[in-house]
């Protein structure tokens, strides 16, 4: 059409010669026209190709199989035996390395886990938050729980061992299953750290051991979870805990009011908590009859002390964890009296107990002690027994 409308009014009719000039300069146009656009969508096509690939390599870099399946970007084919980790060893030693700096500074782990131990691989599970942060790991049910005893030395074992890269803990203590019971374990697993599969979640909540529904609810949500019992001489418990609630209420009778309930006869009132607590092997009846003993690891508050490494390799030892939390962790605190972790390297200061830890236990009357010494021998001597090691209170 191009053509004869050019010839038809552009050049007279009898001039073939520039008839047929014009027939190819506008065939040449139209070829020219029709390789552009061949040469532009190829252009296209192969952009978006390229685009694609570079999403997938994105996904491949993270190391997730199910990324790479799930993305509406990526349509490459996926190596059947997954996509695997490059991670090189030094990599890998040198984020170990960050993992056990930031648990002693108290901050989140650096996610990464080992799969299969050993082995070298890296595995990563992103999980993102609404602000698009990312986190790391899954909130789980606590595999160990720390179930008493109060003012026996919870809350030194908890600090102790989180310092643990492969444990994570609750800091607060739950409540769970003595008085939260109902809001249900949804609610319960909330308040869980993120771990990773190699790590321990654990919880410390000191009322558990004398709470009578505790152990079947505790079984109800797993059999097998380890529970650690940490023990005191009773006696010495029982003040320490008389102490804390004086600091509080200052206006409460006096311990021998509390413990007595006729002084002059030396009969012991049960029925005050600071007293009945001690009695541990009767509140243990109750826990073997949901748990095994080889699940109920103790730990001794006179040791932990004296010996703070030794009682934290046992309870490694029983969680199957390896032995990382040592003697060159700890020093001695002559002021407080009991044990404090060393400082971290981004730290001028050392890790103590609060402040509420350490009390000067108010004075009590020696006869009184006595009393109350010759009150849970019996008891003493049958939790011996029971849990195979003698504390050696009396």
């Amino acid at each position: 059409m191009a053509y004869r409308f050019l010839t038809s009014r552009v050049v007279p009719s009898s001039n073939r010669l520039t008839r047929k000039f014009l027939f190819i300069f506008t065939l040449s146009l139209s070829f020219t026209y029709l390789c552009y656009s061949l040469i532009f969508c190829s252009d296209t096509i192969m952009h978006g190709q390229s685009d694609e690939q570079h999403r997938c390599l994105l996904f491949q870099s993270v190391g997730s199989k199910k990324m790479l399946q799930k993305s509406n970007y990526c349509t490459l084919s996926v190596d059947p035996k997954g996509t695997r980790d490059t991670t090189s060893k030094a990599d890998l030693t040198r984020l170990e390395t960050i993992q056990i700096n930031n648990q002693s500074k108290n901050f989140p782990a650096v996610p990464f886990i080992n799969s299969p131990r050993g082995s070298g691989a890296l595995d990563r599970k992103i999980i993102n938050n609404n602000t698009g942060s990312p986190k790391f790991g899954n909130k789980k049910l606590p595999n160990a729980i720390i179930v008493g005893v109060k003012k026996g030395g919870t809350r030194a074992v908890l600090e102790f061992i989180r310092i643990h890269p492969d444990v994570r803990a609750v800091g607060t203590e739950p409540h769970f299953f003595d008085r939260n019971y109902d809001r249900g374990l949804d609610w319960y697993r909330s308040l869980m750290p993120r771990t990773l599969d190699s790590q321990i979640t654990m919880e410390k909540t000191p009322s558990y051991f004398v709470t009578r529904e505790a152990p079947r609810r505790i079984s109800s949500m797993s059999r097998d979870t380890k529970l650690i019992v940490v023990v005191r001489n009773p006696v010495t418990r029982a003040i320490s805990d008389y102490t804390q609630t004086l600091s509080k209420k200052p206006d409460i009778p006096t311990f021998e009011v509390l413990a007595f309930k006729n002084k002059s006869f030396g009969v012991v009132d049960t029925s005050w908590n600071a007293i009945r607590i001690g009695m541990y092997v009767l509140h243990l009846e109750n826990w073997l009859q949901y748990f095994p003993l080889s699940q109920i690891h103790f730990v001794s508050g006179e040791m932990l002390i004296t010996d703070p490494a030794g009682e934290l390799g046992r309870v490694q030892d029983f969680l199957g964890l390896k032995r990382i939390v040592t003697d060159k962790h700890f020093y001695f605190n002559k002021t407080k009296g009991f044990p404090c972790l060393k400082k971290p390297e981004s730290s001028s200061l050392p890790r103590c107990l609060g402040k509420s830890k350490g009390r000067t236990h108010v004075q009590i009357d020696q006869e009184v002690i006595e009393k109350l010494r010759e009150f849970y021998r019996p008891y003493n001597i049958k939790f011996y027994e029971m849990v195979g090691h003698d504390f050696r209170w009396d």
